[in-house]
């Protein structure tokens, strides 16, 4: 995105993707990889599937046994601190289009850190085909474990039509930071269709389940009961053991922000803005509201 929180629309290559191949898979010296196989075909769209494993190394850091890039998404290690190891998502060609199966999955192991964040905003565009895209994210965080899942925001470009889903499995002592946030439309455009659902699980049971869907045939997504013309929608989940013993009250952070704990050890901020400077600024507000330390 531009500094200006603005998205500019650009013109599609006459493939419909970015110059990279798509079979590319990327990796860091020492670390094991998998075939992705990934395939292409301008009817069916990309089927691809990222995987990453973070592991103890035994000296109090945290290694990255598995870094598989697929398809458009290329995985990058950026340097560490603290003991905590950190992957960058680089696109590597135009995704989501329509059509579009594309898979991210991510495992912390028994008492590591890892942090995973995006290098830009994941557009959603139309495709050759009338079929949706689909974006499936798997996280599982062991226990003792930390993940701070901080990618920037996903725009649904005019005439996308995308099914997001992200699923969760947090071990008892696992401790998690998420952050969504979704743009509806670059500038100036209205969005395509948005469906996207996050799924949480502690110990095997459900600690949240939503589902969210805006842009057309979403009944009454821009009303005044849900965006009220806001085009800018986010949230920050925080999942940690330490809410059993001292939990956290529900207020509001902003006119449009508000704070609510969960049945279980863990907290939601929800928050709409008109755009996603704004929107990145309530949520990073509510993130020195509870007290996390790390830099957005």
């Amino acid at each position: 995105m531009t500094p200006s929180g603005r998205t500019p629309a650009r013109e599609a290559p006459t493939t419909g993707r970015g110059a990279d191949s798509p079979g590319t898979t990327t990796a860091t010296p020492g670390t094991t990889t998998a075939t992705p196989g990934t395939t292409a075909n301008s009817g069916t769209g990309v089927r691809a599937v990222a995987r990453l494993r973070a592991e103890a190394d035994g000296r109090g850091g945290t290694a990255l046994p598995v870094l598989a890039g697929d398809g458009p998404l290329a995985l990058r290690r950026t340097r560490a601190t603290g003991g905590q190891a950190r992957v960058t998502v680089v696109g590597a060609m135009s995704a989501p289009l329509g059509g579009d199966r594309i898979a991210l999955e991510a495992t912390a192991g028994v008492g590591t850190r890892l942090r995973v964040g995006s290098a830009a905003a994941t557009i959603a565009l139309p495709g050759r085909t009338a079929e949706p895209a689909h974006y499936d994210i798997r996280l599982t965080v062991a226990d003792g474990a930390v993940l701070h899942w901080l990618p920037e925001p996903l725009i649904s470009a005019h005439g996308s039509d995308l099914r997001m889903t992200t699923r969760v499995d947090l071990a008892a002592t696992a401790r998690l930071v998420l952050r969504e946030e979704q743009i509806l439309g670059r500038t100036g455009e209205s969005p395509g269709r948005l469906t996207s659902r996050l799924t949480v699980h502690r110990a095997g049971r459900h600690l949240l389940d939503q589902e969210l869907r805006h842009g057309p045939g979403a009944p009454g997504w821009d009303g005044g009961a849900v965006l009220g013309g806001h085009r800018a929608v986010g949230q920050l989940l925080v999942a940690d053991p330490v809410y059993d013993t001292r939990p956290v009250e529900p207020r509001p952070l902003a006119e449009t922000a508000v704070l609510t704990p969960l049945a279980g050890p863990a907290v939601l901020v929800t928050a709409l803005a008109p755009d996603a400077l704004r929107l990145r600024r309530i949520l990073d507000e509510a993130t020195a509201a509870l007290g996390l330390m790390f830099t957005s």
